[in-house]
């Protein structure tokens, strides 16, 4: 790199647009969208799309809602020819779909192009010359009456061939390529030369397409070329502003927002943003941007694993594990303080009156977009008591105390650490029932109990214990089911405990519920043990629970009082 980049590169010059409004505005609606995965984005893969996975992107891009398709260059080969004949004619294009080819300005190209349509009630030919400085000087070699001749002369052939062939309702859309580093009174003057030709109408607008062919500059710039255009272009009610963001820079989505916010009607892009180079501007992301700000954007993306499965099978590329809303770990947390105050918003969220979503963390309602809670926290060794208590009641719901949540805690942060790797939910729960000792061996086993009232009122616990493996009788009094099983204990084994804590809840709901029982206790050195029982009877869950700290406490796995305090 060089030590002064400024000998090699020029900043883009600045709009001269003192009083731009585009900064004030909100975005209360959907552009029209145009997808272009099936052109620009076909001819950016490494092994392009063939007609089965064509044929698939297709049905899905209809499924999402996209009302305007791109479906490919048709002059470009037999192959892209074939398919979008094929595709007209198989009556597989819905009424309300208007598919769209591209062309460059050549008789024998656009010729071709009409003819892949032959048959399709409705389509967009969509014309484009490049007309900037560099390629005009570089690649053409033309100076500008030559190159607006060539979008005149295409448009002329537009007209002509639309005329020869009245069956379909023709539309056109005319690009002048390089918009975003031409100048903006020569893209205009083209544009409007074209305008000449084919006298759009309110009715019949023509879409004006203002491609950042190469993204270079910032978004602010490209919401100010837009702002700029649609001031100065005649008849603005008979042409449709388009944008067709790349993502040179990694802005296409803010430079596409900005554009909308500048006056443009129509966007196109790709979903996930693939494309050449960078890639187009990501029709996802700007969707959900808007969904998340309460505008429905017209797009369905319900079911957004379908759809990345789908993107993936058929382009061949992977959608990144963060790519915005639709990647694996976009709504993941690992870190202990972000699962915690997402548990929190979480707990929050169900206690509101309202729906308004407001969860620290997660800009969207992960379940709107067909995603579960369950991936939401995932632990590891950065995680903390908050996520392993957040997998624990998303997969087993169980809602542990506080001080339960910082005594296993530590238990699972020892496991991530030796394992060096993410624990999933059988991990987390497999430690679970080791550390509370359920459904496991344990010191004392619970075999058969009952409850009954003495002569005093006070309640008898007589019951079948396991202890080590060598079933005993015993029997103890107290106030309730669980001080008369530490009476018990305490006559029958020596085992002396004094309760803390003690909380319980439902698992599930409906006639299918277990009951989940916690107790905290210390025994005589003053340290403290924990207790789990599950049961599908509360009082049995209790007895369970008594059980298990009494285990932990004759095992000597006692942790001491300040050890086991919640962090």
């Amino acid at each position: 790199m060089l030590q002064n980049p400024a000998r090699k590169y020029r900043p883009f010059p600045q709009v001269d647009l003192a009083d731009r409004r585009w900064p004030t505005q909100t975005v209360t609606a959907p552009p029209r969208w145009l997808s272009t995965d099936m052109r620009d984005g076909n001819q950016a893969l490494i092994d392009p799309m063939n007609a089965e996975k064509k044929q698939r992107f297709f049905e899905l891009l209809v499924k999402v809602g996209l009302k305007e398709i791109e479906v490919g260059f048709p002059s470009a080969g037999a192959t892209e020819f074939d398919f979008i004949s094929g595709l007209v004619r198989s009556g597989k294009v819905p009424e309300d779909v208007t598919v769209q080819v591209l062309t460059q300005a050549r008789r024998d190209l656009i010729d071709r192009s009409f003819d892949s349509l032959e048959g399709a009630h409705r389509a967009i030919v969509h014309l484009y010359n490049a007309v900037s400085p560099a390629w005009r000087r570089i690649v053409f070699q033309m100076d500008r009456a030559d190159v607006k001749n060539i979008a005149v002369e295409g448009a002329m052939m537009l007209r002509d061939n639309a005329a020869a062939r009245p069956g379909t309702d023709w539309q056109f859309e005319y690009s002048p390529e390089t918009f975003s580093t031409a100048e903006l009174d020569f893209s205009l003057e083209v544009c409007e030369a074209v305008m000449d030709v084919l006298r759009p109408t309110p009715d019949r607008p023509l879409i004006l397409n203002l491609p950042a062919t190469v993204e270079a500059a910032t978004p602010n710039i490209y919401a100010d070329q837009i702002e700029w255009f649609g001031r100065h272009i005649r008849d603005r009610d008979s042409v449709v502003i388009s944008l067709h963001p790349h993502n040179d820079r990694g802005t296409g989505v803010a430079a596409a927002e900005l554009g909308i916010m500048a006056g443009a009607d129509r966007v196109e892009g790709c979903l996930f943003g693939n494309g050449e180079r960078t890639g187009n501007v990501c029709l996802v992301t700007l969707a959900m941007n808007m969904y998340t700000q309460g505008v429905h954007p017209a797009l369905d993306f319900s079911d957004m694993d379908a759809v990345v499965k789908t993107a993936e099978y058929c382009n061949q590329l992977p959608v990144h594990p963060r790519h915005p809303y639709a990647g694996d770990l976009v709504f993941t947390a690992f870190s202990g303080s972000h699962q915690d105050a997402i548990k929190k918003g979480f707990a929050a969220q169900e206690a509101k009156n309202d729906q308004i979503w407001d969860v620290p963390y997660l800009p969207l309602d992960p379940e709107d977009i067909g995603r579960d809670y369950e991936a939401v926290i995932r632990v590891n060794s950065q995680s903390g008591k908050g996520g392993v208590a957040w997998v624990l009641q998303q997969d087993r719901g169980l809602k542990l105390p506080k001080k339960l949540q910082a005594h296993f805690s530590r238990t699972v942060q020892a496991l991530a650490d030796e394992s060096s790797r993410e624990l999933n939910a059988e991990d987390i729960w497999q430690a679970f029932q080791r550390t509370y000792r359920i459904g496991s061996e344990k010191r004392f086993e619970l075999v058969d109990y009952e409850e009954t009232r003495g002569a005093g009122g006070e309640r008898v616990f007589t019951g079948k214990i396991k202890d080590a493996g060598t079933e005993r009788t015993v029997s103890g009094r107290g106030n309730g089911i669980i001080s008369s099983v530490l009476a018990a204990l305490r006559a029958d084994f020596g085992v002396s405990l004094e309760v803390v804590s003690y909380s319980e809840h439902a698992i599930g709901k409906g006639s299918d519920v277990n009951a989940a029982a916690y107790v905290e206790c210390a025994d005589s050195s003053g340290r403290t043990v924990w207790g789990v029982g599950i049961d599908e009877d509360v009082a049995t869950a209790s007895v369970r629970a008594v059980l298990s700290a009494a285990s932990a406490a004759a095992e000597g796995t006692a942790v001491a009082a300040e050890d086991a305090a919640p962090s």
